[in-house]
């Protein structure tokens, strides 16, 4: 039999170093919430590689349509000989996408290139050269992706220089004491000094922060870009690559807010494993682009497109959002629980929106002092138990869940006790 080590060895020859791993073993098979590495060994998996299974593993309905479009056609690129199943999945998520306003829609291949062309969206549509981002926020790994992106290592340092023109305010974060005061004066202080909003072709934000830590942003905070952006002509970009699709309880955490963005990116769960992302917005906006102006070979490739129009029937016809919402409070309640005890004083935080839930580890409750080596402990010591974690936050110190909202509730149950578990263990 093969082993989990002899694979190790072979990636570690073969495979770039900078290309990181977290798990200590190789895998072989998924399904739903769970993963089996080679040497058979079960996981339950509270990653979904990273929010991209909110339907779970492999999901019957997801697997026939991907087969049944690899018997008619794989890949022609849209743009030289488009193909029905691109224009149903933009008709499709026009239609799940909120705002009285005409919508369109277009798909690329990765998270990052929505965020690259949302702004070039953004610019072309403004006339404008400016951007805002917040603080902790991540919007990816091309050069925009950084310059917009707080965190600096590893994603950033050694990369430099950045593209200019972008503009970093705080983030509103009630457990470390930044208010939207504290943000309403950092916008009249860069206006004031930095730059007129006059020269800001757009703002972005994440309604729930990913890789920040699960920071969620306050109706209050969203109203006020609203307010901003529609007073000063700037376009409104919402990232929930990472937070849409469900995750929340919602198609789109905005929808929590009865607020509506100008343009939306998406991406991670709506291809169920395929790799597919996209913008929806305003039609009056997105069409400024003249024909060509923006594209991508393998942009909504006929697969990724037809596993898309399977996510959204299977959120549709499971009830997915719903299930969604009942499976956050379960995990809410249980975090709760878990951050009352004496033994866990470890855990500062607790925070989430629908099924996007994570626990936030300190060194001492009275300081909020992270303590990122205690949540890298808690996850080797969980990958030993049979449970896949991911962390998160500017210093790695907040345990995030991304359980596909497909999963049995025992399942997650099972899961949060061996959480439980582990957290006992590494903070004794």
């Amino acid at each position: 039999m093969t082993t989990n080590i002899e694979i190790e060895g072979r990636r570690d020859r073969a495979v770039a170093k900078a290309i990181a791993y977290s798990s200590t073993f190789v895998a072989e098979k998924a399904e739903n919430a769970e993963i089996w590495d080679i040497e058979g060994k079960r996981y339950i998996d509270f990653c979904g590689g990273i929010g991209c299974q909110n339907v779970g593993h492999r999901h019957e309905k997801v697997v026939s349509a991907i087969k049944h479009q690899l018997d008619s056609l794989t890949h022609t690129c849209f743009q030289v000989t488009p193909y029905e199943s691109y224009i149903e999945l933009a008709e499709r998520l026009n239609s799940l996408y909120p705002g009285d306003f005409e919508k369109k829609s277009m798909f690329f291949s990765a998270g990052g290139e929505a965020v690259e062309n949302a702004i070039k969206v953004a610019r072309y549509y403004t006339k404008r050269p400016a951007l805002i981002t917040f603080t902790n926020g991540y919007h990816g790994r091309s050069y925009m992706g950084m310059a917009l992106s707080a965190r600096m290592v590893p994603f950033k340092k050694g990369f430099g220089p950045f593209p200019g023109e972008i503009f970093r305010l705080p983030f509103p974060d009630a457990y470390r004491g930044i208010t939207l005061e504290d943000t309403k004066q950092a916008f009249e202080t860069m206006f004031r000094s930095d730059c007129p909003p006059d020269q800001i072709a757009a703002i972005f934000v994440e309604p729930v922060q990913g890789e920040g830590g699960y920071n969620i942003a306050s109706a209050e905070f969203l109203a006020y870009l609203r307010q901003l952006c529609d007073k000063h002509g700037i376009v409104f970009v919402a990232d929930e690559i990472q937070s849409g699709m469900g995750r929340t309880g919602k198609m789109f955490a905005l929808e929590h807010y009865g607020i509506s963005s100008d343009l939306t990116c998406v991406g991670k769960s709506i291809g169920g494993g395929l790799p597919i992302s996209g913008i929806v917005g305003k039609a009056s906006i997105i069409d400024t682009v003249p024909p060509g102006g923006l594209g991508g070979t393998f942009g909504g490739n006929p697969m990724a497109c037809a596993a898309a129009l399977a996510v959204l029937d299977v959120i549709e016809e499971e009830g997915l959002l719903e299930k969604g919402l009942v499976m956050g409070d379960l995990i809410d309640a249980r975090l709760q629980k878990m951050a009352r005890k004496n033994s866990l004083k470890c855990i500062g935080d607790v925070r989430g929106l629908g099924c996007m839930n994570a626990i936030e580890l300190v060194k001492d409750r009275d300081t909020g002092e992270p303590d990122g080596e205690l949540a890298a402990k808690v996850a080797q010591i969980a990958l030993a138990k049979g449970l896949i974690l991911v962390t998160a936050g500017p210093t790695r110190n907040v345990i995030r869940i991304l359980v596909p909202l497909s999963a049995q509730l025992s399942l997650v149950e099972e899961g949060l006790d061996i959480l439980e578990t582990c957290l006992e263990e590494a903070c004794y």
